[in-house]
């Protein structure tokens, strides 16, 4: 297999799988947080086209163009890990890591595929002869010094992952009962707070408290990944005024304690930056739907 077919079959393989990746998280759930879930519709789309286009094509313009969009997309990650985006901030999880790592491998194919001009053949040249833009648009990327780029960026690009990642949030343990406690938000007094013009839980911070759909009154669901989305409120909660109902605890699978509110189990959410927001409200994600705690009496 020549050098040239090797890079496309990979780079082309490699932007099909970051897209399948992206699909996934998008049908378990990403599709219902706004703004964020037709934006990883979107680099589904175009992933898929422009990995199927290089497999087809071998084009250098192909591969240019899926050699920035896997950069753009992986800023887009990091971006969201380190800062947050449309009010949605990215955790660590296994998924966004290898979803990462393909993404710099695939610009680092195609990039330098891109660089890589074919041998040269009549039909190329009478290709060209018509289409001028299109040899002086690839001609300005070849040579060594392109293929050298594209590894100093890609090692940049791995730099600057692994940077943004062990500075996020890490997806906690407590599938299995064992590991490390779920990180989860203290508890203090819990209010009422009016959010979009319903009377909601809030805890004392005033950031809006979740309950989720397939919990039950003894046992929290929300393990791993989904506690590091939906931290479990974990320190010991008092009633302030005005808020009524029932307050308890349960054990969750990696030994820790969480605060009940009338038997639901409480969650904040890291898509909440400020008090008075309730963006996880009805989501389906993390394998069920969530509610906003809505203060009762």
């Amino acid at each position: 297999m020549g050098a040239r077919l090797l890079l496309r079959v990979t780079g082309a393989g490699l932007l099909i799988a970051a897209a399948a990746i992206h699909l996934d998280l998008y049908l378990t759930g990403y599709r219902t947080i706004p703004t964020i879930g037709p934006l990883f519709l979107f680099q589904v789309i175009v992933g898929f086209a422009l990995g199927l286009a290089v497999l087809a094509t071998g084009s250098r313009l192909a591969a240019a163009a899926g050699a920035v969009f896997a950069l753009s997309t992986l800023g887009g990650y990091l971006l969201t890990v380190q800062f947050g985006l449309f009010g949605f901030r990215e955790v660590r999880t296994t998924a966004g890591i290898v979803a990462g790592i393909i993404e710099v491998l695939a610009f680092a194919a195609l990039a330098v595929l891109a660089a890589t001009p074919p041998r040269a053949s009549a039909a190329h040249a009478a290709h060209e002869a018509h289409n001028p833009w299109v040899g002086r648009a690839v001609d300005g990327v070849s040579g060594p010094q392109a293929g050298l780029g594209a590894a100093v960026v890609s090692i940049v690009a791995l730099g600057l992952l692994a940077g943004a990642l062990a500075g996020a949030g890490a997806a906690s343990a407590g599938n299995s009962g064992t590991g490390t406690a779920a990180q989860g938000t203290s508890g203090g007094s819990l209010r009422a707070a009016s959010v979009h013009g319903t009377t909601v839980l809030t805890n004392e911070a005033g950031k809006t408290l979740y309950w989720f759909a397939p919990d039950t009154p003894t046992k929290s669901v929300c393990n791993g990944s989904c506690a590091a989305y939906w931290p479990p409120v974990t320190g010991p909660l008092t009633a302030a005024a005005g808020v009524h109902g029932t307050l308890g605890t349960i054990h969750r699978a990696d030994g820790s304690v969480q605060q009940t509110y009338n038997g639901h189990p409480l969650y904040t959410y890291v898509g909440d930056s400020a008090p008075g927001q309730a963006n996880g409200n009805n989501l389906n994600i993390n394998g069920g739907l969530w509610h906003e705690v809505v203060v009762t009496g």
